[in-house]
């Protein structure tokens, strides 16, 4: 019988963060957490899907000192306030029939 190689925890984020290296991909992950977040929040989910594409760039030189930076302010926010404005603000455009989306610029 054959042996099944089950992949680590630690392989599959490798895996993940190697994936998120492009813009397209990056949104695309971001925007899919933003989705998830309106079945019910999950503040430690949202941060780290941040925490994942701002780690993509890290590995690849790709972030500002600028953007680390807001980032670590963005991830203090949502940690003291589990996300309440980012909820509500998805909540609200959901009630006007809009979503938020996130693009590549």
């Amino acid at each position: 019988m054959k042996e099944l190689k089950v992949p680590t925890s630690r392989s599959y984020h490798e895996y993940l963060i190697s994936s998120l290296k492009t813009p397209e991909s990056a949104a695309g992950y971001i925007e899919v957490m933003l989705e998830l977040e309106s079945e019910g929040p999950e503040p430690e989910l949202l941060r780290a899907g941040f925490k994942d594409v701002v780690d993509a760039y890290l590995q690849m030189n790709k972030l500002s000192l600028e953007a680390k930076l807001i980032y670590e302010k963005l991830d203090r926010m949502l940690s003291e306030s589990g996300g309440e404005e980012i909820y509500a603000l998805i909540t609200l455009l959901d009630e006007l029939g809009l979503q938020l989306a996130v693009t590549v610029k």
